[in-house]
């Protein structure tokens, strides 16, 4: 291949997306966010990159090409996903007149400033109903208008070997002539079996609720499937294993959960006031204790049990950040950086970096024929 891969993340938080774009062959030149935590994160995973904090609205794209030595054109693709707060289904007040959902004009500002050959945003699935679709039907307007051929996509992350239950709406486009072409589903019916939640967190070590080391721990056990061995690398001790404190009556009602329960088995007296007049049907997943056998629920920016199904299949506690790493398909060297809370924000707002290492490659591998084309053109 002739032509040296390069990418920029705007929007990159801890680099989710920019790791998945390392891992299949492209140069991460820089990287911007507004977060502190999560850019201390991505400065220490992402050494070779340039990281700009603060705001997007202070940053131009001629300084990001004069600053990362590319000319206008040059770069091979602009990745990023603008904050999904204002399209979340969780977010009950979502919607356009939210400030956060006009921030992918930021995006297509950079767009238009740095001329990439290709683009890739991700966003949350509720883009697509919130406001009636106005965001993604601007997107696809905006990006045409600037010379792009683009389509939109929902990813499910399991399909691609991540052990959860996550959709992505993707936006994939260049400006080559290359026809656009989706990674190819790796697991599931008919394929490879989904990875489970047990074969991403059996390995880690044992913890109380409230046990808080103060360094790396060494592994409970010798890695027990290819996704261990993936995402141990070398390390030998691994970072950000940290048990939340609960409170008593959380303890009392984790133990009459089993695994692959939720709140409905727990005693009426011990259920929080305001779902004891639940109705069987609502609130699914949550006090929900995840199956060993299974996928894991939407890891969201909290691990915390009233949200969802986040406490651990068969010790009495919440979520690790590491463990929630783990679900996202984030290496183990990868270590978060700022409180803890925190990191549970960085890992949860990410793309997992496995899911983005499948739409790196579909882009490597149209460049790739992009330059064969060329090459036999020229001789």
């Amino acid at each position: 291949m002739s032509q040296r891969l390069t990418a920029i993340d705007l929007f990159c938080g801890a680099g989710g997306l920019s790791e998945g774009f390392r891992q299949a062959g492209f140069s991460v030149l820089a990287g911007n966010d507004f977060f502190e935590s999560a850019g201390e994160t991505f400065k220490a995973t992402h050494p070779k990159a340039k990281f700009y904090g603060g705001p997007i609205q202070d940053i131009s794209a001629e300084t990001l090409l004069s600053e990362t030595g590319l000319q206008r054109g040059e770069l091979t693709c602009l990745v990023g996903g603008p904050p999904c707060q204002a399209f979340s289904v969780y977010n009950h007040q979502r919607g356009m007149h939210d400030a956060r959902a006009s921030l992918f004009h930021e995006y297509l500002r950079m767009v238009e400033g740095l001329h990439p050959q290709w683009v890739v945003m991700e966003n949350v699935t509720g883009m697509l109903s919130a406001g009636d679709g106005e965001a993604a039907r601007t997107i696809l307007s905006c990006l045409q208008a600037l010379g792009y051929r683009v389509e939109w996509r929902v990813l499910k992350a399991e399909e691609y070997g991540v052990p959860q239950e996550r959709r992505r709406v993707v936006f994939l486009g260049n400006r080559i002539d290359a026809p656009i072409v989706w990674p190819q589903p790796t697991h599931g019916e008919g394929l490879l079996p989904y990875v489970t939640v047990w074969d991403a967190i059996g390995d880690l070590p044992r913890l109380e609720n409230g046990e808080a080391p103060n360094g790396p721990l060494e592994y409970r056990t010798a890695p027990s499937s290819a996704y261990q061995r993936q995402l141990r690398g070398n390390a030998v001790k691994v970072a950000n294993h940290q048990a939340s404190k609960l409170a008593p009556i959380n303890q009392q009602r984790m133990q009459h959960i089993p695994e692959g329960g939720s709140w409905r088995d727990i005693p009426h007296e011990l259920l929080p006031d305001g779902m004891k007049k639940a109705r069987r049907c609502d609130h699914t997943k949550r006090y929900g204790r995840l199956r060993k056998d299974g996928l894991s629920s939407t890891v969201l920016t909290k691990c915390d049990i009233h949200w969802g199904a986040y406490i651990h299949p068969d010790q009495d506690r919440s979520l690790t950040v590491r463990e929630a790493a783990r679900l996202q398909s984030f290496p183990d060297w990868f270590e978060f950086s700022g409180p803890r809370t925190e990191q549970y924000i960085q890992v949860g707002n990410a793309v997992p970096p496995l899911l983005g290492r499948k739409i790196a490659e579909v882009v490597l591998d149209a460049v790739d024929i992009s330059n064969q084309f060329e090459l036999a053109a020229a001789e």
